[in-house]
């Protein structure tokens, strides 16, 4: 079995609302020495396979099928093996 964490990020250049609200609310709270927030997604996924190769394929189509946003999303894929 592995486990694979996804990361997702806005790709540079997209706007990030979220962050951006997360930001005024910090430095509204007295928080100024923040300057900016940027906010991801991190997707944990356990996979009942023995074959690395097989399991980062899958993933791999996972993130492009339905887990990301191919023109707004970059990604990243960790797999550890599970004993």
């Amino acid at each position: 079995m592995y486990r694979a964490v996804v990361t997702v990020k806005l790709k540079k250049g997209v706007l990030n609302p979220e962050g951006r609200t997360i930001l005024r609310a910090l430095n509204f709270l007295g928080y100024k020495e923040v300057k900016d927030v940027n906010t991801f997604k991190c997707i944990e996924l356990f996979i009942e396979d023995e074959d690395r190769d097989k399991v980062m394929k899958r993933v791999e189509e996972m993130c492009k099928k339905l887990l990301t946003n191919p023109v707004i999303h970059d990604y990243e894929i960790e797999l550890e093996k599970l004993d």
